[in-house]
This record gives C-alpha cells, sequence and structure tokens, in this order.
C-alpha cells in the first residue's frame, strides 16, 4: 500500500522536464572493424555509401541500464531550453554545430517511470561535414548509423524517427542538405545528401536534370578537382520561396459547385 501511495503521489507532482538531442552527421563507416566511433566526412576518399549517423550514450544506471540513450539533461534552473541542448551536444561531441531547432515536445503518459510524469523537449542538430574531419565518441559514447540502432531507452526510438521524418520531409524544398554537405557542393556530394536522408538510390541523370531545372541552385564558377576525374562544377543554393511557402500564401478561391459540401 506504501509503495501505491508513493506512486499516486508523484503522479501528482509536476512533470520531470528534460531536453533530449538528436544530433545527425553524414558520414561513411571507418576501416575498423565496428565502424561505430570512427566516422569520415563526404569529402574524403572512401568508397562506402554515406548515411546518417548519431552518437548516443551509455545509460549507466536504471531504468534501461546499459541501453542506449540521446543525449540529454533535466532542464536547470535559468538556463534557457536552447543553452541546455547546446550543452547536451557539446558534451557528447565537443562539436558546436550551426543548425539547431526544437523539434517537438514529448510528454504522453506513457513515458512515466515510477510515477513521476516526463516532459521531453527535443532538439535536432545537423553536423555539416565543413564543421568536423572526424566524428568520435567518447566515455559511454558511439556513433551509430541510423539504420543500424542499438536497444534504445524510453521512447528515444521515436523521437529518432520523429526528427529523420522531418528531415526527409525538409530536404526536398529548403536548403537543408547544404547544413550536412556544406555552403557549396558538387551535384554528387549532393545527391549523396539526398540518398543518405531518404535511404534510397537516386539516378545520377535524373538527380542532376531535377536539381538544375529547380531554379535552386546557381554555378559559383568554381570546380572540384577529384583524383582522376575531371574536375566536377561547384555549386550553392539560391534564395527562392519553397513550394510550402507559396501554398501557404496563395489565396483560397471559392470552391467549384461540384466540390460544395466537401472538406479537407
Amino acid at each position: 500500500m506504501l509503495v501505491s501511495a508513493n506512486v499516486s503521489e508523484r503522479m501528482s507532482e509536476p512533470p520531470d522536464i528534460g531536453v533530449s538531442v538528436v544530433i545527425l552527421a553524414l558520414g561513411r563507416a571507418s576501416s575498423e572493424e565496428s565502424g561505430a566511433t570512427d566516422v569520415a566526412t563526404t569529402r574524403g576518399n572512401h568508397d562506402a555509401r554515406p548515411t546518417l549517423w548519431i552518437p548516443l550514450v551509455r545509460r549507466i544506471k536504471q531504468p534501461f541500464l546499459g541501453d542506449w540513450a540521446l543525449p540529454g539533461g533535466n532542464l536547470q534552473s535559468g538556463t534557457s531550453l536552447e543553452d541546455a541542448a547546446r550543452t547536451a551536444l557539446e558534451s557528447t561531441t565537443q562539436l558546436r554545430p550551426r543548425y539547431l531547432e526544437q523539434l517537438y515536445t514529448f510528454g504522453d503518459p506513457s513515458r512515466s517511470h515510477g510515477g513521476l510524469p516526463m516532459v521531453t523537449i527535443a532538439y535536432w542538430a545537423l553536423i555539416a561535414t565543413t564543421e568536423t574531419t572526424q566524428l568520435t565518441g567518447g566515455e559511454n559514447v558511439r556513433w551509430f548509423p541510423t539504420t543500424d540502432l542499438p536497444s534504445l531507452a524510453f521512447d528515444h526510438g521515436d523521437i529518432i524517427d520523429y526528427a529523420l521524418t522531418r528531415v526527409r520531409n525538409k530536404v526536398e524544398y529548403t536548403d537543408l542538405a547544404t547544413r550536412l554537405v556544406g555552403d557549396t557542393f558538387t551535384l554528387s556530394q549532393l545527391r549523396e545528401v539526398h540518398e543518405a536522408i531518404t535511404g534510397t538510390s537516386l539516378d545520377p541523370a535524373n538527380f542532376r536534370r531535377k536539381m538544375l531545372s529547380s531554379g535552386m541552385l546557381e554555378a559559383t564558377g568554381s570546380q572540384l578537382s577529384n583524383g582522376k576525374h575531371r574536375p566536377a562544377m561547384l555549386y550553392r543554393y539560391v534564395a527562392h520561396e519553397s513550394p510550402h511557402q507559396a501554398h501557404q500564401r496563395r489565396p483560397q478561391g471559392k470552391a467549384r459547385h461540384g466540390n460544395a459540401g466537401h472538406t479537407t
């Protein structure tokens, strides 16, 4: 009875508020056996196809002892949400990415452990290949490809899935890819970013035609030497109105007679 009473009392208390960060980087597995703690950037000469990688922290206490979790921590008094996210990021990776955005707030009652309500404010960060040459882990920290994640604590698998869905949706109509590959890039490098994010292989000719006709890119006038191959043209994104923004701006006309009575 005492245990039940304690749980009931905790459930009536204010929720425990924490911050978690989904940190995504574009990389290729190293030549080491595991490849999970050493990731090379897209600028290197590697044959493996790049994919998205994420750092995780092994839990050293209950609950979920030994499982892997997103970097994060409890929100401290006097600390802003973004500062708390950056602290969690830097303590894990020693990196300070330019791109950090609030993702979503997770507060379903099922997240409670031991009766204490738990709310997590999740952020996501993108690490560009120009911001680092190697992504290495530390004590109880390892990088994993998002296609092969270990057993995860809490609902962190759902948080990662949510972040990946957000990235896949945004890459089609924004310059999000530059957050991973840098401000200037070849079309091959840009295609590799899209392939890593979507998890699909893209036909080089079709991708080239699609991107050059989109009005989203402009040639810089410079080229990148690439070993035995002829130099490749470097491009950058230009400011444009996204399809989503255009749709939001477009005035809503009257419904056609045939659609009267129907709602969306």
